[in-house]
């Protein structure tokens, strides 16, 4: 991956921590962060993969359509 896409990437991933209200919840503690992630990994990696994943794409798209509408 180039360097322009990866720092796009980049952003963007953090655009969606802030967009789910990650910093402010956790008080911007990046060892809060990191272990929530590290959570979700832990469940992609497990039996429910699938599951989860569908539970959350779910999740994400309303929170998208949600904010796309204004609400």
């Amino acid at each position: 991956m180039k360097r322009r896409e990866r720092t796009r990437q980049l952003i963007e991933l953090g655009g969606l921590v802030a967009k789910a209200d990650l910093i402010e919840l956790t008080g911007d503690d990046r060892a809060v962060l990191l272990g929530l992630l590290i959570d979700a990994a832990a469940m992609l990696r497990g039996e429910t993969r699938e599951r989860q994943l569908l539970l959350w794409r779910r999740r994400g798209q309303r929170a998208f359509d949600a904010a796309a509408t204004g609400l």
